[in-house]
């Protein structure tokens, strides 16, 4: 399998990060063609399946390794890449990810996850075939107002399932 750029490295055909959601190739593609990415609303997630809420009470970091470990089987076995936002606490966003890993981000201080995964859906819902996971409607409407997909937990939960099967 081919190394996979971050989704933030992505650029279109004019070689530029820009800020055109609409690059020439993209405007091109059929949705088949583009490029899949789901973002998940980390914490939004763990607090609604119970199995990770209650790792989440024995340890905080116990249950975003557990999510992140099945979103990394999910994009293994779908091709889909998966980003995951969690909140953080450092003064500025921060991103960890190995080259073809699931990407992580944690917003920065004062700053919610919903307003990461907004503005990843702002610039990336025009360009790739985007879903996002999270129990927040107002952050599933925001999503969807920008051409992305929103998906329940539930949801997310069937698609890992329908994956493994």
């Amino acid at each position: 399998m081919p190394k996979k750029k971050p989704l933030w490295q992505n650029k279109d055909s004019a070689g530029t990060h820009g800020n055109s959601t609409q690059g020439v190739l993209s405007a091109h593609l059929t949705v088949s063609q583009r490029t899949r990415y789901l973002i998940v609303d980390g914490h939004s997630i763990i607090f609604a399946w119970p199995e990770l809420r209650r790792l989440h009470e024995r340890r905080s970091s116990l249950e975003r390794e557990a999510l992140i470990n099945q979103l990394r089987h999910y994009q293994d076995w779908t091709g889909v890449r998966v980003v995951v936002v969690f909140d953080g606490k450092d003064s500025k966003v921060t991103t960890t990810s190995d080259p073809g890993d699931v990407q992580i981000f944690y917003s920065r201080h004062g700053q919610t996850a919903d307003a990461v995964v907004e503005r990843l859906a702002s610039k990336y819902a025009g360009r790739f075939e985007l879903s996002v996971a999270t129990s927040d409607s107002m952050e599933g409407q925001t999503v969807l107002a920008f051409g992305g997909q929103w998906i329940s937990p539930d949801s997310l939960r069937a698609r890992l399932q329908q994956a493994r099967s």
